[in-house]
């Protein structure tokens, strides 16, 4: 009897552990992937969760598998983020060992994104910095205005506009040095900022925030299919 159970805690262990296995296998597959087709430098950390894995690769169906991607996989500025969980994703056993997954059907995804603010300085060019100013930005940059140099800061708030991240200045003034307010005013205008935020999947932008590191972006997509390009 002792030994009966003795066999039975093996064969377990080793169930658990060809589990684990196959997982880890899946999600180096699907990392190399990711990078592959995303042209990335780096590959993205994947989780697909759920216990036991193989009834789900037998299935064809994964509950919840999440996406993570640091700055240096990205080919971004310090500070650049993307974290995305794909939920009901569902991938047939044959496609994945035959090799041929064209499309993947996918329930939900839901994501956030941290563009950093180095990212969006250089967007704006010069000598531009950003940074967290309660629920707004504060922006900093030396312009050019009718041949005159000035040093400005600003406020401003972020928003959406469709897919384009807007960051609108409300309020400008010399940095440091007195500027006359019409050259203020004339210049405030090269603070104001529009970043395309290009999406692929069928994903949308459901929403964005300051953060400590960068201006993080909500998204989401509902009965998607991630296609092979």
């Amino acid at each position: 009897m002792r030994a009966l159970v003795v066999l039975l805690v093996l064969l377990v262990g080793l169930g658990v552990l060809l589990d684990r296995v196959a997982v880890g296998v899946a999600e180096g597959q699907v990392a190399r992937q990711i990078a592959a087709q995303g042209d990335l430098p780096g590959r993205p950390e994947v989780e697909i969760r759920g216990f036991p894995f193989l009834s789900q690769a037998f299935g064809g169906r994964y509950r919840d598998v999440r996406i993570s991607l640091t700055a240096e996989q990205l080919g971004r500025p310090e500070g650049t983020t993307a974290d995305v969980v794909l939920r009901g994703v569902r991938l047939p056993l044959s496609s994945v060992v035959s090799g041929e997954v064209r499309e993947v059907p996918v329930d939900s995804i839901d994501g956030t994104a941290t563009l950093s603010y180095e990212l969006l300085a250089q967007e704006l060019g010069g000598d531009t910095t950003l940074r967290r100013e309660g629920d707004g930005l504060r922006i900093t940059r030396t312009v050019e205005v009718f041949g005159v140099t000035l040093p400005l800061t600003a406020v401003g708030t972020v928003g959406l506009d469709g897919d384009v991240l807007v960051v609108d200045v409300e309020r400008a003034s010399g940095a440091g040095v007195d500027v006359p307010g019409f050259l203020v005013e004339r210049a405030s205008d090269l603070l104001d900022l529009r970043y395309p935020v290009e999406l692929p999947f069928g994903l949308r932008l459901t929403g964005v925030s300051p953060a400590d590191d960068g201006v993080e972006v909500r998204v989401e997509a509902r009965d998607t299919v991630l296609a092979a390009e």
